[in-house]
């Protein structure tokens, strides 16, 4: 596994250690699990509006017409 270097202020640092050693396990292990925590969190919200943009689709009853417009329309200078 790679390595990586952090800097953190000394009060902080002393009370993660603490929570750390509270909880029976080592700094390095807090932060790797509350990385694995954070990452699912951030996938399962992406699933969830996926989840909902993909129902609204289905459902959705919005009638979409032929377009009318052309680039230049769009980006006119």
């Amino acid at each position: 596994m790679p390595n990586i270097t952090m800097t953190l202020e000394e009060g902080l640092l002393r009370k993660a250690r603490k929570v750390a050693m509270e909880k029976g396990a080592s700094l390095t292990s807090l932060i790797r699990d509350y990385l694995v925590v954070l990452v699912d969190r951030d996938k399962s919200r992406k699933r969830q509006a996926l989840a909902r943009l993909e129902k609204l689709w289905r459902t959705s009853k919005a009638v979409v017409g032929p377009v009318r417009w052309t680039r230049e329309d769009l980006h006119g200078r």
